[in-house]
């Protein structure tokens, strides 16, 4: 049976282009997030599986790619269960392998602790455009801050990168889980039911407010429960006079600073802001992680028709690793879908270094070869990327082959120096 020639279904092949683009994009999401303070680290793609299924991952807890324990542990015939197969598995996001990072080296790292980490991350999901089994993922988080100033930074540095790389009129949705359970407490529902009414609240976009009606009902909840929470969502505006009647109505059974705090947020992150966006507060934000105990945000762009990154604060995650309660908060952006928008406008990398292509004919004698070597050395060492092949019989298909990998010039060298 003959080996197969594409990768596996979810995963990608990553041409030369694109790896362009990546690099790029890599080294400036490097460059500006240590330049607000954050620390590169790594994490191995393998963690132990209890961590991976601690509850605290949402729906992606279903979608683990797990591993089979090794030589003698594995015995496939004792087996009754799957905890007696799977020790690990690989890491489906960058945060529950941080916060095991954070709980095993704490002693070692300054308080609060601002990490930057990149890296592939697997999810056994379901392909479609932006979305692989195998993807990139980029983090910030801030470990230690239990005040607004993370979120401020973590948006503040987020936006700054999306204006370098071009990307402006994007939104940032805001919302804060505390606001989520008020809103729902105050309407009448019963706390235990809370992750329902939210996993369909997550839905109004899709079905609208009719269709988030029609499945709380299904769910046999209180026809005057379901009034009192849709009729919020009626009078409640997307900016910080939402937050301020919602502050009002929902006295008794939301903290005021919390309300206060997200008020900060934006207006602070309007005020100095460098790249085109704008925040907007969403009440019907939910974000499917569990671990979100605070603030969360989301970043939706018209081009792509969904989000592009989102975060949040996660106060709880580390203290079950350590013991003790550790506040933490963090945003991540898209990376995949990020690369794909910057691909399908053409995106040209700003003082891309001039290429140069070397055609040498067949057959060249030694003396003349070095001296183009030596030749494409000196322009090199002048800043110009110099490729060298051997011409072939139809020039100006290898030419168009080397245009589109961004040459612009070609110097021809035949043997007779002509």
């Amino acid at each position: 049976m003959p080996l197969k020639k594409k990768p596996v279904t979810g995963m990608k092949d990553i041409l030369p282009k694109e790896m362009e683009i990546r690099n790029y994009v890599m080294n400036m999401i490097r460059e500006t997030y240590a330049s607000f303070g954050f620390s590169s680290i790594e994490t191995p793609c393998v963690e132990h599986i209890g961590n991976l299924c601690s509850k605290q991952g949402g729906e992606n807890e279903k979608l683990i790619f797990k591993i089979l324990k090794r030589g003698e542990k594995l015995k496939l015939d004792a087996a009754k269960e799957e905890a007696d197969l799977v020790d690990s598995g690989l890491r489906y996001d960058l945060t529950v392998p941080l916060s095991r990072y954070y709980s095993n080296n704490a002693n070692d790292l300054p308080a609060p602790f601002k990490a930057l980490q990149m890296g592939n991350v697997w999810r056994a999901d379901r392909p479609q455009r932006g979305r692989f089994r195998q993807f990139m993922q980029c983090d910030i988080d801030i470990l230690g801050e239990p005040t607004y100033m993370a979120e401020i930074e973590l948006v503040l540095a987020t936006t700054t990168l999306l204006g370098k790389l071009d990307f402006c009129n994007f939104t940032i949705r805001i919302n804060d889980r505390k606001i989520l359970k008020a809103m729902a407490e105050y309407s009448g529902f019963p706390k235990e039911s809370f992750d329902t009414v939210f996993i369909i609240l997550d839905k109004m976009d899709k079905i609208g407010l009719d269709g988030v009606e029609e499945e709380l009902a299904r769910e046999g909840f209180a026809q005057e429960a379901i009034d009192t929470y849709l009729g919020l969502f009626k009078e409640v505006t997307g900016d910080i006079q939402g937050i301020r009647y919602l502050k009002e109505k929902l006295q008794g059974v939301l903290s005021p600073k919390v309300a206060e705090d997200l008020e900060t947020i934006i207006s602070t992150v309007d005020a100095v802001k460098t790249a085109d966006f704008r925040m907007c507060f969403d009440p019907t934000l939910v974000r499917g992680m569990s671990y979100y105990t605070g603030p969360i945000f989301e970043i939706a762009m018209d081009e792509f028709g969904g989000s592009v990154g989102g975060g949040g604060r996660y106060d709880e995650m580390i203290g079950k690793f350590t013991g003790s309660s550790t506040c933490a908060c963090g945003f991540s952006i898209g990376f995949e879908r990020i690369v794909m928008l910057l691909l399908e406008r053409g995106y040209e990398i700003p003082g891309t270094k001039k290429k140069k292509a070397y055609l040498i004919e067949k057959n060249m004698p030694s003396e003349r070869l070095a001296e183009i070597f030596r030749q494409a050395e000196a322009e090199r060492s002048q800043g110009v990327q110099v490729t060298i092949a051997v011409m072939k019989k139809n020039k100006k298909f290898q030419k168009d082959q080397m245009i589109s990998e961004g040459c612009t010039e070609f110097v021809e060298f035949f043997r007779d120096k002509r």
